[in-house]
């Protein structure tokens, strides 16, 4: 979905690339936190989607380009789509962090730094006790 810089470029596009560029820094998989699928294979994705223990989803039309406005982007908790129809990706991060948050539950070990930089290093709670990941990544963002 991250493609070079062009005058068709949005800001949301924006902030998917540096969602997924966080992920890849801190070593774990973005397609974790963010699965895309296409409509015409609706029925894969649902099957898919109630395997998921936490995650968004994000379901193109097909023949789409990345520009393209997503037909539905939204949340799955427990293999349960929990938010429909979002506005955005990175809306839906935000909202995706506020439910782990809110509902007391472990962040999915395959994104755990991920979720630790959004918790300990952007909203600043419980910022004491960083991993050594988190903090690295905390320093250089600090120079």
């Amino acid at each position: 979905m991250c493609v070079q810089r062009t005058k068709n470029d949005t800001v949301a596009m924006r902030r998917v690339c540096t969602l997924k560029g966080l992920a890849v820094y801190l070593n774990e998989d973005p397609n974790s936190l963010i699965k895309e699928y296409q409509d015409v294979d609706f029925h894969e994705a649902e099957s898919e989607m109630e395997k998921t223990l936490i995650g968004i989803y994000v379901i193109k039309p097909e023949g789409e380009r990345d520009l393209d406005p997503a037909e539905d982007i939204g949340i799955i908790i427990e293999g349960v789509a929990v938010l429909r129809d979002l506005p955005d990706v990175a809306t839906a991060v935000v909202l995706l962090f506020g439910l782990i948050y809110t509902l007391n539950m472990s962040y999915p070990s395959n994104l755990r730094y991920t979720f630790e930089f959004f918790q300990k290093v952007l909203m600043g709670l419980d910022a004491k006790k960083l991993s050594n990941k988190v903090q690295v990544l905390r320093n250089k963002l600090l120079e």
